[in-house]
């Protein structure tokens, strides 16, 4: 069967995971789809085009992307490169301390050229990206006109 990972399937969003697809058949042509929901409820995706090893695998960290959102190697490339549904909306995360982006990882049989992908995944997974470490602390600071926040870890 057709499975697809991330690995860790949780992390900071600043450490590199691992994505990978195993099970296709050896130089099946597949598309690789990231998305997300932000706070407001917009989506954001990235899609990638491979062609599987001859052990049936992808994995974007040792195989370029024949085109989509990026084209060649970019072991980060389906989580930098996510881009609005929306025209001109930022992916900005405003809740840092106490919850995750959600990233859904996709993997369909051929090339998904449409922005909504036609049919349903071989597989899918999903990753928490965290933006504080577990037991950091956050600390509002307010002097005069300065305005931020400290964070202070465990």
């Amino acid at each position: 069967p057709v499975a697809v990972s991330v690995s860790p399937r949780v992390s900071l969003a600043d450490q590199p995971v691992e994505l990978r697809a195993q099970g296709l058949c050896p130089g099946q042509l597949v598309t690789l789809r990231t998305w997300l929901k932000d706070e407001q409820g917009e989506c954001f995706q990235a899609r990638a085009f491979f062609r599987a090893d001859s052990s049936g695998n992808v994995e974007p960290g040792h195989q370029p992307a024949l085109g989509g959102s990026y084209h060649g190697l970019c072991p980060m490339g389906l989580l930098w490169f996510l881009q609005p549904d929306t025209l001109f909306l930022r992916l900005v995360k405003r809740d840092v301390t106490s919850s995750p982006f959600v990233v859904h990882l996709e993997v369909f049989d051929g090339l998904q050229l449409l922005p909504q992908p036609q049919g349903q995944p071989l597989a899918s997974c999903e990753a928490e990206r965290w933006y504080v470490a577990p037991g950091v602390r956050r600390l509002p600071v307010r002097d005069g006109r300065v305005r931020g926040a400290l964070y202070i870890p465990p």
